[in-house]
């Protein structure tokens, strides 16, 4: 629970209308949650958050004035989705024991399992303030053209990780959250299946990339929690430092299981200066300071303590998860789940990054 400025529900560029057939019965929420959270007894307004093509996430302002209370409710996309994915209440197990360790981890207050409410299962979480870089880097650090700023980001977004990565899973009750024994395989063939249970049209080279993971599957080191989606812009940062880290969102994913995966998903979406952008979405990597990823690469072993030399297979998997990601949210938009027209070019994109992942075999 944060508490919320003075005001009005307050201007934010990262905040929107709900959208139309994003919206619900916000009377049938506020009278669920009263008593349930400290403050829901007051009136309700609630707004979207605009950023993020898979879970809905919404802002929850109880009140007006200093006494306003916000929250932020996350629920799966509209329509059908892929099993074992967008869960819920995998996102509240960890996230109602994970600040306790990892203070950068929003806390989880609630878990609605009554789609009579929304629709759908849904969370209740802490609201943090932060900014959240997504494809450029914001005026406020520079627009690009700050090096010291753009060096700043890419240590934070592996710095962060391999913080998070040390966080001991049994100490808050977490050791349960995953099986670590045969996770790489679980995950390549469970991304593969993903991808066939999405496809819209054949993809050859998505097929050959899935053999070659399979038949170059490495041996994984010890287990550590793993986010499963780790990215710059699921992390928010100080308006004013963004070296400083305030939050780390999107942990629907979260298990225990191999930690390079994490580091591949990053790594994945990580241009260095002269490639082309990874995906539709891309880190602002190719600003002047902004680490290489090879020197991520190293950055993230020497904290870690881990051996990177093989981290290669792993970028190859993030390229292939991500690329299937996307797929899986053109999917929805070919089917008619949901008529954002963001997501109207999102399976060339999904096949460029196919592509790049078979380009990006050792």
């Amino acid at each position: 629970m944060r508490r919320a400025m003075a005001g009005t529900l307050q201007p934010s560029p990262e905040l929107i209308d709900v959208r139309d057939e994003e919206g619900f019965d916000e009377a049938k929420l506020a009278e669920y949650l009263r008593g349930k959270l400290e403050g829901a007894d007051a009136p309700l307004a609630v707004r979207q958050f605009g950023g993020g093509h898979a879970n809905l996430t919404y802002c929850l302002r109880f009140g007006e004035g200093d006494a306003a209370v916000e929250y932020v409710l996350r629920r799966p996309p509209l329509g059908p989705v892929a099993a074992r994915a967008h869960d819920m209440h995998r996102e509240y197990r960890a996230l109602s024991r994970l600040w306790q360790a990892f203070p950068l981890a929003p806390r989880a207050y609630l878990y609605c399992d009554d789609p009579s409410i929304l629709g759908a299962d849904f969370v209740v979480m802490e609201r943090r303030h932060g900014v959240v870089v997504r494809g450029e880097i914001p005026p406020g650090f520079g627009g690009g053209r700050d090096p010291v700023a753009n060096r700043k980001l890419s240590e934070v977004v592996v710095d962060v990780l391999a913080d998070f990565h040390a966080v001991d899973a049994a100490a808050i009750g977490l050791d349960a959250l995953g099986k670590p024994e045969g996770f790489l395989e679980r995950q390549v063939s469970g991304w593969a299946d993903r991808f066939e249970r999405a496809k819209t049209g054949e993809v050859p080279v998505a097929e050959e990339v899935r053999k070659w993971l399979l038949d170059e599957l490495p041996s994984s080191p010890a287990p550590t929690l793993v986010h499963n989606d780790w990215r710059l812009d699921n992390m928010a940062v100080a308006a004013d430092d963004p070296g400083r880290c305030v939050a780390v969102y999107d942990w629907d994913m979260c298990t225990i299981g191999d930690p390079l995966c994490d580091v591949g998903t990053v790594l994945a979406m990580w241009s260095n200066r002269g490639e082309g952008p990874a995906g539709n979405s891309p880190m602002p990597t190719h600003s002047e300071g902004f680490m290489g990823r090879e020197e991520a690469t190293r950055r993230y072993g020497e904290r870690s303590g881990r051996e990177v030399s093989g981290i290669a297979y792993y970028t190859v998997f993030g390229t292939f998860k991500m690329a299937v990601v996307l797929q899986q949210i053109y999917f929805r938009f070919h089917r008619g789940q949901t008529h954002d027209e963001r997501f109207a070019g999102m399976g060339a994109a999904a096949e460029s990054l196919f592509r790049l992942a078979a380009e990006r075999r050792p």
